[in-house]
């Protein structure tokens, strides 16, 4: 009963996790894309969007902090040095995400926001090969038929645009966001990568404090590196004036920078949270679900015309995410099956004892 109860709640954090990843990734996307549509042209703040909400956990990460202290030294009685985990994780993971976040951000500036999700789901792709050098990955064929019919459901919105360029944006504009697509997908598959072999290798409590250390630290590293990038460019002198330019007005200016960066942090929490509990590779599987999302809520939002390609793209992402969770009921219910034969065969042969023992009486 004990093991089926930790069962449950593996699978509830599992689904939990997975919905703020989902919801996260689906609204932050809507607002990016709507902060460039209203006049917002700043890389670097939509770059610190994307990072800079970590303070909004700090409240919930001293609660944690306070109440798992003791629980930490009992798991753990010789924890990494903060120095050590700075040295090695924090800062190698923030200058990763803020390298990945800012390429992704020159690229939704100059491309269509189909390009982006073509490009973005490279992202399986790039973390299957860094998973494979430094977590050993494994590659069924559920996994296998997974990866590809997310690609594949990613691919058809591209199939799907009829546009060229967006207006304004020059070839060689246009060659820069592909090619800074491409490398933000590559940086992202690896960050995630990292993550997972810093939750092997040196993070090994397992409580929701270590998912918020990760998050809050590699954040604040990032955020810090953007905001160098901010003012050594000279880009805030122009944020005033991009402010009273914005086309739904200075609040609706802000606000969508702030839920921006809300947003982005409820889906770090679940990407962390899925690389915490099961693997980098099922966190950027997840999250390539969410990309056909977008152009649902574009319909509503931005009334995008939804036709039978997108809702074909929307069917494959969710057939491939179902592959993918079934690959690891099986995984969940391997031990189950081989603890049972296990089993059998301890009490076949404890059967067979006592009915030789009684022959021989």
């Amino acid at each position: 009963r004990g093991s089926r109860s930790k069962n449950y709640r593996w699978w509830l954090r599992i689904v939990l996790y997975t919905i703020f990843l989902l919801c996260g990734q689906s609204v932050a996307t809507i607002l990016g894309r709507l902060y460039f549509d209203k006049g917002g042209s700043s890389k670097w703040l939509a770059t610190l969007a994307q990072l800079g909400g970590f303070p909004i956990l700090i409240p919930c990460y001293f609660i944690l902090l306070r109440k798992s202290s003791i629980a930490n030294n009992i798991i753990d009685s010789n924890p990494p040095s903060f120095l050590k985990l700075l040295t090695l994780v924090y800062v190698p993971l923030g200058l990763l995400v803020a390298g990945s976040a800012f390429l992704f951000s020159v690229g939704l500036q100059y491309l269509p926001v189909s390009t982006v999700t073509l490009i973005s789901a490279s992202q399986l792709a790039f973390n299957a090969l860094f998973s494979y050098f430094l977590n050993s990955q494994k590659f069924t064929p559920c996994i296998i038929n997974s990866l590809v019919l997310l690609t594949i459901s990613s691919v058809l919105l591209v199939a799907n645009n009829h546009t060229e360029k967006p207006a304004g944006v020059s070839k060689g504009q246009y060659a820069s966001g592909f090619i800074c697509t491409i490398g933000g997908a590559a940086v992202y598959g690896l960050a995630l990568a990292s993550q997972q072999l810093a939750f092997r290798k040196l993070l090994k409590g397992e409580t929701f404090k270590v998912i918020l250390d990760v998050i809050v630290f590699q954040s604040l590293v990032a955020s810090c590196t953007i905001a160098v990038g901010l003012f050594a460019s000279g880009d805030w002198k122009g944020l005033k004036r991009e402010m009273e330019g914005y086309a739904l007005g200075k609040i609706s200016y802000v606000m969508t920078v702030v839920w921006t960066a809300i947003s982005w942090q409820v889906f770090a929490i679940g990407t962390v949270g899925l690389i915490f509990e099961v693997s980098s590779l099922y966190s950027i599987a997840i999250g390539t679900v969410g990309l056909p999302i977008v152009p649902v809520l574009a319909v509503f939002v931005f009334h995008d015309k939804m036709d039978g390609i997108k809702g074909m793209s929307l069917v494959l992402a969710i057939w491939g995410f179902i592959s993918y969770v079934y690959q690891h009921y099986l995984d969940h219910q391997k031990p189950k099956i081989e603890n049972r034969i296990a089993s059998e065969i301890s009490e076949g042969c404890t059967l067979g004892e006592v009915i030789h023992s009684d022959n021989r009486a």
